[in-house]
Formats: structure tokens, C-alpha cells, sequence
């Protein structure tokens, strides 16, 4: 322990005590807490809230290092060994327990027993694990994965099998970039041998994984994406809830993202290419590692928030078998759905196991947009992409912000869009929008909203942004006016 690490104050891996509270009890829960986590260091002398080092008197050391060893093994269950030693900073001395994550989970107070003494970190804090926490710390425990688990609940479906076998096999033949016909079949015999569903005497049982992969009726097994208006939640623009199987929710999920980031494009010679504002390649891969590292006990839906400032994905369930932020963007990985994330290789979803971090962190940087921001929720992960703030147009050879001479249907000339130019300077939202007024000027917001299949909320919101940036106005009455798309200067 440093004096630099001791002043950032209390975190996930740390806590501080001034002195060695008499009741074991209340400093037990965060040594379990760190047992059931990423770890952590539990600080005997230094105050919580200045920050300051108090120390412990030396001659009393080696009494508390005693106490907490004994504390630990009487109270703790299953075991949890601890690594007590003292250092001396600023000549005063301070008494450090460290905990390392533990591989036998859940860890608990003995004395509250399993379901009311089992905790876990949050941020700077110790909290009660919750039911579905504490099942996902079971199956850690048993070296087991939710999705492999056989559900009793629901029989097996050949037509669902079936189902998934073919996509299986176009998701192959896509990521092959070679021919259906080309890649061998896949059978209930491969679904099998990946973990997905269990041979039981003639017939075959599901497993989680199954269900996920086919008709998925787990209620809470969703993503959730919406746009939102400012940079909170406070006011919807636009929103979509995908179910079914995952696979097809990442994809979903993915163009709901691009409809509403803007797009822009570059010119490189007489070759247009177009541009997002934020990586496609790094948002799908986001998306993919939300579903992946997602803990389907909790009753919460991955959740993809559009903001005008960022792009933010949400995905429920702690950081996977004690792993840390660090350890996971330097390539560590530890997978909590080994039989989804075994399938999605297989069909070429997953490239590389491992790595989906370093590659979205990487594809950011050569995208040149600020970098990724990983934020461990305790009971969630969560991933910021943030927007530029700027609308993309095109430069010769690079993007930009130039929007003059675009070339735009004006209302003295009346001319036609110039080479789609204009368009590349919208979010695709407003892009649909402007083509539906630009063929029928006299179109509605409902009308509008019916043909995209949003919220008129949601298109009043788009076109308020076009009318604010000076690109649309209205003319005329409110049913029998029109609307004109304006030249930018």
C-alpha cells in the first residue's frame, strides 16, 4: 500500500478502518465481500473519510494481526485465508488484510448463514447479494454455467432445433464468406456435443442455452434500446424492445445503434465511402460481449441508451469470476456463458475468445474517437461510447464539418439532391425523413412516423433538430402547409 493509493480514498478493492472495530461482524461482510469479488485490501488505520493515516500502536500489532486471522476462520465459511502483514508509512503503522477472489463462491457469514451472509462490492461499499446474485455465485462455486443447465421446464422442440441448426450453418457460410451448400451440416448430434442439448435415453432434453438460442421465453431476456433527447433519461425519442433468439436481438440491437448515430462519408478520389460517427465494428462487438458476459438470473434486460453526447450499453450481472477491469482489457477473459459463447464461435460471431475488449478499445483509436469508457456497476457492466458532438460531412479524403455548397433541394431552384451528398450529413433517421418530405412535401408527422414505424414523439424530436440546424421549416397552416428542406450556409 502507497501513500498516492491510500489518498484516491476507498474503492472496490478497498476499504479503511481507523481502528479494529470490537464487533468482527463489521468488517467480516467486506471480507467476504472481497472473497465473492475481484478481491480487495482492508485497511487497519487509516481514516475513512479524511484520508489520513491514524496508525495502530506498535505494540499492538501483532494482537490484531491475531484477532483478524482468528476472526476470519471462526466466522467465514467456506474458508477464506487471508494475507495479514503491516507496513509502516509516514512513521506510523498500519495493518493490511488482503483477500484474494475465491474459487469456492459463494462465501458467507457463518453465523447468518447462506442466503442472509453472503455479500458482495459495490463501488466503496459491502451489500447483501440479492437471489439471483446468489445463484450466479453457486454456479461459480460448482465450476458450472447457467446456459448449460438442463430446463425442466420446457420440452424439446425438433422444428426449434432444426431452426437453429440451419442458422447455425448460414452464420458459418457468412463468416467463411463461402456458400451454404459448402459448409456440412449441422445436426442435433453437434447441438449435443456443444452443450446444448442433453441426450436423455431416445430423446433430448434443452438446456438454457437452448431456449436462448431458439424461442427464448425468458421474460427478462431482452435488449432494450432507446433514443433519448439531451444526455439523461428523462425524455424518450425513440425505443425498441428486441426478444427471440439472442443472435437475432445482437443484430437488432446493432442497427437500432446505427439508425440513430449519424452518419457521414469520406472522399478518396472519385470513391465515396461511407462513415459512422463512433466504429460499427466496436459497437457490434459491445453488443456481442453484452450478451455473452450477460447473467440471465437477473431480472434485468441489456439495455442500450442513445444519448446526444454518447452511445451506452448496459449489460446486468457482476464482472465474471473475481476478474477486474484491468485484468479483462489487458485479454483475461473468464466466460459465464460458455455454451452461447461456444456456439457463437462456432458460427463466427466471436472471432477470438478474449480479445473483444482489446478490440473494440483498438478499433476506437484508429477510428480516432475518444476512448472507450468500462464502468464495473457492481451488479453490472457498462460500456460509453462517446459521440463527437459535431455532424459529419465530407472533406476530400477526410470527414468534416463543412455543410456549404451541398447541392440540396432549395426553395428558390426547386433542384434535385445533389449525388446524395446532403443525405451523408444526417443521422439516418433524419435521412428517411427528409426523403419521405422530399417526395410529398406535404406529408404529416404521423404519416411520417407510420412509415418508419417510430413514435410521433420520436419524429417531432428528429425534425425539431433539422429545423433548429435551419435544414426544414414549415409553410403555411398546419394541415394544409408544407414543408421545405433549406439550403445550409
Amino acid at each position: 500500500m502507497t501513500l498516492d493509493e491510500i489518498k484516491k480514498g476507498e474503492s472496490k478493492n478497498i476499504e479503511f478502518k481507523v481502528r479494529l472495530p470490537d464487533d468482527s461482524k463489521k468488517y467480516m461482510k467486506s471480507i467476504v465481500a472481497f472473497a465473492n469479488t475481484s478481491g480487495g485490501k482492508l485497511v487497519i488505520g487509516v481514516d475513512d473519510v479524511t484520508k489520513n493515516i491514524v496508525g495502530v500502536e506498535p505494540s499492538s500489532v501483532f494482537q490484531i494481526m491475531d484477532k483478524i486471522a482468528n476472526a476470519v476462520s471462526d466466522m467465514c465459511a467456506p474458508q477464506i485465508i487471508p494475507d495479514i502483514t503491516f507496513q509502516t508509512i509516514e512513521g506510523k503503522c498500519i495493518v493490511q488484510v488482503e483477500i484474494y477472489p475465491g474459487q469456492n463462491r459463494p462465501y458467507y457469514i457463518r453465523s447468518m448463514g447462506k442466503e442472509n451472509g453472503t455479500y458482495i462490492r459495490v463501488a466503496g461499499t459491502s451489500r447483501p447479494a440479492d437471489v439471483a446474485v446468489l445463484k450466479d455465485l453457486e454456479y461459480q462455486g460448482a465450476g458450472r454455467s447457467f446456459d448449460e443447465l438442463i430446463n425442466v421446464d420446457t420440452d424439446y422442440d425438433e422444428e426449434s432445433a432444426l431452426q437453429l441448426c440451419n442458422d447455425i450453418r448460414k452464420y458459418i457460410a457468412q463468416s467463411r464468406e463461402i456458400p451454404v451448400d459448402k459448409v456440412r451440416e449441422v445436426t442435433a448430434v453437434n447441438l449435443e456435443n456443444w452443450r446444448i442439448i442433453r441426450k436423455s435415453g431416445e430423446s433430448y432434453l434443452p438446456t438454457n442455452a437452448f431456449i436462448l438460442l431458439t424461442k427464448n421465453t425468458f421474460r427478462f431476456a431482452k435488449i432494450q434500446c432507446a433514443l433519448f433527447k439531451g444526455e439523461n433519461r428523462a425524455v424518450f425519442v425513440d425505443r425498441r424492445e428486441f426478444d427471440g433468439p439472442v443472435y437475432d436481438q445482437i443484430e437488432e440491437a446493432y442497427q437500432f445503434v446505427l439508425k440513430h448515430i449519424n452518419l457521414g462519408a469520406t472522399i478518396d478520389g472519385i470513391v465515396r465511402k461511407d462513415r459512422y460517427e463512433l466504429p460499427p465494428e466496436s459497437i457490434r462487438e459491445a453488443i456481442i460481449n453484452s450478451v455473452c458476459h450477460w447473467c440471465y438470473l437477473d431480472h434485468f434486460c441489456v439495455q442500450i441508451a442513445i444519448y446526444d453526447n454518447r452511445v451506452e450499453i448496459t449489460s446486468p450481472g457482476m464482472l465474471y469470476g473475481g476478474l477486474t477491469i484491468e485484468q479483462a482489457m489487458a485479454g483475461r477473459s473468464k466466460i459465464r456463458n460458455v455454451c452461447i459463447a461456444e456456439v457463437f464461435s462456432r458460427m463466427g460471431i466471436i472471432e477470438q475468445w478474449g480479445t473483444g475488449l482489446q478490440r473494440m478499445i483498438q478499433g476506437c483509436r484508429e477510428y480516432g474517437v475518444r476512448e472507450l469508457e468500462f464502468i464495473d456497476m457492481g451488479d453490472a457492466f457498462r460500456v460509453n461510447f462517446y459521440r463527437s458532438g459535431t455532424e459529419t460531412g465530407i472533406e476530400n479524403g477526410k470527414t468534416g464539418t463543412e455543410n456549404t455548397k451541398i447541392g440540396i433541394q432549395t426553395k428558390e431552384t426547386g433542384t434535385e439532391i445533389n449525388q446524395m451528398r446532403f443525405l451523408n450529413t444526417l443521422s439516418e433517421t433524419e435521412r428517411e425523413i427528409v426523403e419521405f418530405i422530399m417526395e410529398d412535401p406535404g406529408i404529416t408527422q404521423k404519416e411520417i412516423a407510420q412509415k418508419m414505424e417510430m413514435s410521433k414523439n420520436g419524429i417531432r424530436y428528429a425534425m425539431d433538430k433539422l429545423k433548429d440546424r435551419g435544414i426544414l421549416e414549415r409553410e403555411g397552416a398546419t394541415k394544409r402547409g408544407k414543408w421545405i428542406i433549406n439550403r445550409l450556409h
